[in-house]
Protein backbone atom coordinates (compact mmCIF):
# COMPACT_ATOMS: atom_id res chain seq x y z
CA UNK A 1 0.00 0.00 0.00
CA UNK A 2 2.89 2.18 -0.02
CA UNK A 3 3.62 4.59 -2.82
CA UNK A 4 3.25 8.61 -2.98
CA UNK A 5 0.33 10.60 -2.22
CA UNK A 6 -0.27 12.87 -4.86
CA UNK A 7 -1.54 16.20 -5.28
CA UNK A 8 -2.36 18.63 -8.16
CA UNK A 9 0.29 21.42 -7.84
CA UNK A 10 -0.43 22.91 -11.52
CA UNK A 11 -3.71 24.83 -11.62
CA UNK A 12 -4.47 24.93 -15.18
CA UNK A 13 -7.69 23.25 -16.56
CA UNK A 14 -7.27 18.87 -17.16
CA UNK A 15 -6.51 19.20 -20.63
CA UNK A 16 -5.64 15.76 -21.72
CA UNK A 17 -8.06 13.68 -23.68
CA UNK A 18 -8.76 10.47 -21.64
CA UNK A 19 -8.46 7.06 -23.39
CA UNK A 20 -11.71 5.55 -22.15
CA UNK A 21 -10.20 1.82 -21.78
CA UNK A 22 -14.17 0.08 -21.14
CA UNK A 23 -15.31 1.74 -24.63
CA UNK A 24 -12.65 0.74 -26.78
CA UNK A 25 -13.09 -2.87 -24.67
CA UNK A 26 -16.73 -3.03 -25.71
CA UNK A 27 -16.20 -2.29 -29.04
CA UNK A 28 -13.53 -5.38 -29.15
CA UNK A 29 -15.95 -7.89 -28.05
CA UNK A 30 -18.78 -6.80 -29.94
CA UNK A 31 -16.28 -7.34 -32.84
CA UNK A 32 -15.12 -10.57 -31.32
CA UNK A 33 -18.74 -11.53 -31.03
CA UNK A 34 -19.85 -10.86 -34.65
CA UNK A 35 -16.94 -13.32 -36.04
CA UNK A 36 -17.51 -15.97 -33.71
CA UNK A 37 -21.15 -16.28 -34.78
CA UNK A 38 -19.60 -16.34 -37.97
CA UNK A 39 -17.34 -19.35 -37.99
CA UNK A 40 -20.14 -21.13 -35.90
CA UNK A 41 -22.66 -20.54 -38.90
CA UNK A 42 -19.86 -21.28 -41.50
CA UNK A 43 -18.22 -23.99 -40.22
CA UNK A 44 -19.46 -24.92 -36.98
CA UNK A 45 -16.74 -24.19 -34.73
CA UNK A 46 -16.89 -22.45 -31.19
CA UNK A 47 -13.96 -21.39 -29.83
CA UNK A 48 -12.67 -23.07 -26.47
CA UNK A 49 -10.66 -21.99 -23.67
CA UNK A 50 -9.54 -23.55 -20.68
CA UNK A 51 -8.10 -22.12 -17.57
CA UNK A 52 -6.11 -23.95 -15.33
CA UNK A 53 -6.30 -22.19 -11.48
CA UNK A 54 -4.34 -23.67 -8.94
CA UNK A 55 -4.82 -22.22 -5.17
CA UNK A 56 -7.13 -20.31 -3.89
CA UNK A 57 -6.37 -16.41 -4.25
CA UNK A 58 -9.03 -14.23 -4.21
CA UNK A 59 -7.93 -11.95 -6.62
CA UNK A 60 -7.17 -14.76 -9.13
CA UNK A 61 -10.52 -16.21 -8.91
CA UNK A 62 -12.11 -12.88 -9.47
CA UNK A 63 -9.92 -12.95 -12.62
CA UNK A 64 -10.62 -16.43 -14.09
CA UNK A 65 -14.53 -15.90 -12.96
CA UNK A 66 -14.44 -12.38 -15.41
CA UNK A 67 -12.36 -14.23 -18.10
CA UNK A 68 -15.79 -17.00 -17.73
CA UNK A 69 -18.10 -14.46 -18.05
CA UNK A 70 -16.32 -12.02 -20.77
CA UNK A 71 -16.11 -15.65 -23.23
CA UNK A 72 -19.60 -16.35 -22.12
CA UNK A 73 -20.85 -13.04 -23.43
CA UNK A 74 -18.87 -13.62 -26.52
CA UNK A 75 -19.93 -17.02 -27.28
CA UNK A 76 -16.73 -18.96 -26.43
CA UNK A 77 -16.99 -22.19 -24.64
CA UNK A 78 -14.59 -22.22 -20.95
CA UNK A 79 -13.33 -25.36 -19.54
CA UNK A 80 -11.77 -24.75 -16.04
CA UNK A 81 -9.59 -26.89 -13.70
CA UNK A 82 -9.53 -26.01 -10.16
CA UNK A 83 -6.60 -27.47 -8.35
CA UNK A 84 -5.52 -27.39 -4.59
CA UNK A 85 -2.40 -25.20 -3.43
CA UNK A 86 -0.27 -28.31 -2.79
CA UNK A 87 -1.28 -29.98 -6.52
CA UNK A 88 2.12 -31.02 -7.57
CA UNK A 89 3.80 -29.47 -10.87
CA UNK A 90 3.30 -32.71 -12.43
CA UNK A 91 -0.53 -32.57 -11.89
CA UNK A 92 -0.19 -28.82 -13.36
CA UNK A 93 1.12 -30.31 -16.37
CA UNK A 94 -0.93 -33.51 -17.29
CA UNK A 95 -3.96 -31.08 -17.23
CA UNK A 96 -2.10 -29.22 -19.74
CA UNK A 97 -1.23 -31.90 -22.08
CA UNK A 98 -5.14 -33.03 -22.27
CA UNK A 99 -5.63 -29.74 -23.03
CA UNK A 100 -3.08 -29.77 -26.13
CA UNK A 101 -4.56 -32.63 -27.32
CA UNK A 102 -8.01 -31.77 -26.84
CA UNK A 103 -9.31 -29.95 -30.47
CA UNK A 104 -12.33 -28.37 -28.45
CA UNK A 105 -9.66 -26.10 -26.97
CA UNK A 106 -8.01 -23.31 -28.95
CA UNK A 107 -6.39 -21.35 -26.11
CA UNK A 108 -4.85 -22.67 -22.56
CA UNK A 109 -4.24 -20.27 -20.25
CA UNK A 110 -2.72 -20.81 -16.62
CA UNK A 111 -3.74 -18.16 -14.18
CA UNK A 112 -0.31 -16.45 -12.68
CA UNK A 113 0.80 -16.44 -9.72
CA UNK A 114 1.44 -19.85 -9.51
CA UNK A 115 2.26 -21.16 -5.73
CA UNK A 116 6.31 -20.90 -4.48
CA UNK A 117 6.41 -24.67 -4.71
CA UNK A 118 6.08 -24.47 -8.71
CA UNK A 119 8.34 -23.69 -11.70
CA UNK A 120 6.77 -21.32 -13.90
CA UNK A 121 9.02 -21.62 -16.35
CA UNK A 122 8.52 -25.28 -16.96
CA UNK A 123 4.63 -25.03 -16.36
CA UNK A 124 4.13 -22.29 -18.91
CA UNK A 125 6.52 -24.44 -22.20
CA UNK A 126 4.46 -27.26 -21.38
CA UNK A 127 0.89 -25.22 -23.30
CA UNK A 128 1.66 -25.91 -27.04
CA UNK A 129 2.59 -22.59 -28.06
CA UNK A 130 -0.61 -22.83 -30.83
CA UNK A 131 -2.78 -22.49 -28.18
CA UNK A 132 -0.78 -19.74 -25.95
CA UNK A 133 -2.93 -17.28 -26.31
CA UNK A 134 -1.37 -15.25 -23.12
CA UNK A 135 1.71 -15.14 -25.01
CA UNK A 136 3.95 -16.06 -22.48
CA UNK A 137 6.13 -19.14 -24.16
CA UNK A 138 9.61 -18.30 -24.51
CA UNK A 139 8.81 -19.10 -28.19
CA UNK A 140 6.06 -16.36 -28.80
CA UNK A 141 8.37 -13.59 -26.82
CA UNK A 142 11.59 -14.78 -29.21
CA UNK A 143 9.55 -14.10 -31.79
CA UNK A 144 8.19 -11.15 -31.10
CA UNK A 145 11.70 -10.01 -30.42
CA UNK A 146 12.96 -10.42 -33.98
CA UNK A 147 13.02 -8.35 -37.13
CA UNK A 148 10.82 -10.36 -39.58
CA UNK A 149 9.02 -13.09 -37.33
CA UNK A 150 5.60 -12.66 -35.67
CA UNK A 151 4.19 -14.86 -32.72
CA UNK A 152 1.48 -16.60 -32.71
CA UNK A 153 0.43 -14.60 -29.75
CA UNK A 154 1.31 -11.41 -28.33
CA UNK A 155 0.92 -10.94 -24.32
CA UNK A 156 -2.58 -9.43 -23.76
CA UNK A 157 -1.74 -6.88 -21.41
CA UNK A 158 0.60 -5.07 -23.94
CA UNK A 159 -1.32 -5.87 -26.72
CA UNK A 160 -4.12 -4.13 -24.97
CA UNK A 161 -1.72 -1.02 -24.62
CA UNK A 162 -1.06 -0.90 -28.16
CA UNK A 163 -4.55 -1.22 -29.25
CA UNK A 164 -5.62 1.80 -26.86
CA UNK A 165 -2.99 3.58 -28.45
CA UNK A 166 -4.33 2.61 -31.81
CA UNK A 167 -7.92 3.34 -31.72
CA UNK A 168 -6.72 6.53 -30.01
CA UNK A 169 -5.14 7.69 -33.13
CA UNK A 170 -1.95 8.30 -31.38
CA UNK A 171 1.33 8.46 -34.10
CA UNK A 172 3.64 5.50 -32.97
CA UNK A 173 5.64 5.62 -35.67
CA UNK A 174 8.93 7.77 -35.25
CA UNK A 175 8.04 8.93 -31.80
CA UNK A 176 10.23 8.27 -28.56
CA UNK A 177 8.71 5.82 -26.22
CA UNK A 178 9.54 5.14 -23.11
CA UNK A 179 8.35 2.08 -20.94
CA UNK A 180 8.57 2.27 -17.47
CA UNK A 181 9.20 -1.13 -15.98
CA UNK A 182 10.82 -4.61 -17.45
CA UNK A 183 8.47 -7.73 -16.27
CA UNK A 184 8.18 -10.53 -19.02
CA UNK A 185 4.17 -10.13 -18.62
CA UNK A 186 4.19 -6.09 -19.71
CA UNK A 187 7.12 -4.04 -20.13
CA UNK A 188 9.33 -6.64 -22.04
CA UNK A 189 6.95 -7.31 -24.88
CA UNK A 190 5.60 -3.88 -24.46
CA UNK A 191 8.63 -2.03 -25.22
CA UNK A 192 9.23 -4.90 -28.12
CA UNK A 193 5.47 -3.77 -29.44
CA UNK A 194 6.17 -0.31 -29.79
CA UNK A 195 9.82 -1.30 -31.27
CA UNK A 196 7.81 -3.40 -34.16
CA UNK A 197 5.53 -0.17 -34.69
CA UNK A 198 8.68 1.41 -35.39
CA UNK A 199 9.14 4.29 -32.46
CA UNK A 200 12.23 4.46 -30.66
CA UNK A 201 12.05 2.45 -27.66
CA UNK A 202 14.04 3.23 -23.98
CA UNK A 203 12.77 1.12 -20.42
CA UNK A 204 13.16 2.63 -17.33
CA UNK A 205 13.42 0.48 -14.47
CA UNK A 206 14.60 0.51 -11.04
CA UNK A 207 18.39 0.70 -12.08
CA UNK A 208 17.96 3.35 -14.26
CA UNK A 209 19.61 6.26 -13.19
CA UNK A 210 17.45 10.05 -14.04
CA UNK A 211 14.08 8.29 -14.88
CA UNK A 212 12.89 11.65 -14.63
CA UNK A 213 14.88 13.39 -17.58
CA UNK A 214 14.45 9.93 -19.88
CA UNK A 215 10.56 10.20 -19.19
CA UNK A 216 10.48 13.40 -19.78
CA UNK A 217 11.59 12.76 -23.74
CA UNK A 218 8.89 10.73 -24.36
CA UNK A 219 5.82 11.10 -26.60
CA UNK A 220 4.53 7.88 -25.63
CA UNK A 221 4.71 6.22 -21.70
CA UNK A 222 3.76 2.86 -20.59
CA UNK A 223 3.53 2.92 -17.03
CA UNK A 224 4.15 -1.04 -15.62
CA UNK A 225 5.87 -1.21 -12.98
CA UNK A 226 3.71 -1.39 -9.52
CA UNK A 227 4.15 1.60 -8.08
CA UNK A 228 1.55 3.67 -6.94
CA UNK A 229 1.95 7.16 -8.12
CA UNK A 230 5.16 6.74 -9.27
CA UNK A 231 5.39 9.44 -12.18
CA UNK A 232 4.21 13.24 -11.28
CA UNK A 233 3.64 15.93 -13.62
CA UNK A 234 7.13 16.68 -14.32
CA UNK A 235 8.18 13.75 -15.33
CA UNK A 236 5.84 14.28 -18.68
CA UNK A 237 6.58 15.91 -21.93
CA UNK A 238 3.70 18.49 -22.62
CA UNK A 239 1.14 16.52 -25.05
CA UNK A 240 2.72 13.16 -24.47
CA UNK A 241 0.48 9.88 -24.52
CA UNK A 242 0.03 7.96 -21.37
CA UNK A 243 -1.06 4.18 -20.62
CA UNK A 244 -0.97 3.28 -17.25
CA UNK A 245 -0.86 -0.10 -16.68
CA UNK A 246 -0.63 0.09 -12.83
CA UNK A 247 -3.45 -1.18 -9.99
CA UNK A 248 -2.00 -0.15 -6.88
CA UNK A 249 -4.38 -0.18 -3.50
CA UNK A 250 -3.90 3.06 -1.33
CA UNK A 251 -5.19 3.37 1.94
CA UNK A 252 -8.23 5.67 1.88
CA UNK A 253 -10.85 5.93 4.65
CA UNK A 254 -13.34 7.96 3.00
CA UNK A 255 -13.59 5.25 0.50
CA UNK A 256 -16.11 2.35 1.59
CA UNK A 257 -13.56 -0.50 0.99
CA UNK A 258 -11.11 1.35 2.97
CA UNK A 259 -8.86 1.71 0.27
CA UNK A 260 -9.16 2.86 -3.27
CA UNK A 261 -7.08 1.74 -6.72
CA UNK A 262 -4.29 4.34 -8.45
CA UNK A 263 -2.02 3.28 -11.24
CA UNK A 264 1.27 3.92 -11.76
CA UNK A 265 1.10 7.78 -12.97
CA UNK A 266 -0.48 10.46 -10.60
CA UNK A 267 -3.47 10.95 -12.35
CA UNK A 268 -4.28 14.38 -11.11
CA UNK A 269 -0.73 16.38 -11.87
CA UNK A 270 0.11 13.78 -15.14
CA UNK A 271 -3.66 14.94 -16.72
CA UNK A 272 -2.84 18.62 -16.90
CA UNK A 273 0.11 18.03 -18.48
CA UNK A 274 -0.58 15.15 -20.77
CA UNK A 275 -2.45 15.07 -24.46
CA UNK A 276 -4.06 11.92 -23.66
CA UNK A 277 -4.04 9.27 -20.57
CA UNK A 278 -5.76 6.11 -19.59
CA UNK A 279 -7.58 6.11 -16.10
CA UNK A 280 -7.37 3.84 -13.30
CA UNK A 281 -10.08 2.06 -12.56
CA UNK A 282 -10.99 1.84 -16.58
CA UNK A 283 -8.44 2.38 -18.76
CA UNK A 284 -6.01 -0.88 -19.43
CA UNK A 285 -7.95 -3.43 -17.19
CA UNK A 286 -10.69 -3.75 -19.59
CA UNK A 287 -8.60 -4.13 -22.34
CA UNK A 288 -6.31 -7.52 -20.98
CA UNK A 289 -9.78 -9.68 -21.47
CA UNK A 290 -10.74 -8.34 -24.35
CA UNK A 291 -7.57 -9.22 -25.58
CA UNK A 292 -7.81 -12.73 -24.41
CA UNK A 293 -10.82 -12.95 -26.42
CA UNK A 294 -9.33 -11.76 -29.78
CA UNK A 295 -6.69 -14.31 -29.07
CA UNK A 296 -8.99 -17.13 -28.56
CA UNK A 297 -10.45 -16.02 -31.54
CA UNK A 298 -7.40 -15.34 -33.52
CA UNK A 299 -6.67 -18.98 -32.94
CA UNK A 300 -9.67 -20.90 -33.67
CA UNK A 301 -9.36 -19.50 -36.90
CA UNK A 302 -5.56 -20.24 -37.37
CA UNK A 303 -6.90 -23.83 -36.36
CA UNK A 304 -9.35 -24.44 -38.59
CA UNK A 305 -7.78 -22.03 -41.09
CA UNK A 306 -11.09 -19.80 -41.76
CA UNK A 307 -10.17 -16.92 -42.41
Amino acid sequence: MDGFSCAATVLADASAKIIDGKLVAKQIREEVGVEIARMKDTIGVVPGLAVILVGSRKDSQTYVRNKKKACDAVGIKSYEVNLPEDASEYEVIKHIATFNDDPSVHGILVQLPLPRHMNDENILNAVSIEKDVDGFHPVNIGRLAMQGRDPFFVPCTPKGCMELLHRSGVEIKGKRAVVIGRSNIVGTPAALLLQKANATVSIVHSKTKNPEEITRQADIIIAAVGVANLVRGSWIKPGAAIIDVGINPVDDPASPRGYRLVGDVCFEEASKVAGAITPVPGGVGPMTIAMLLSNTLDSAKRIHKFK
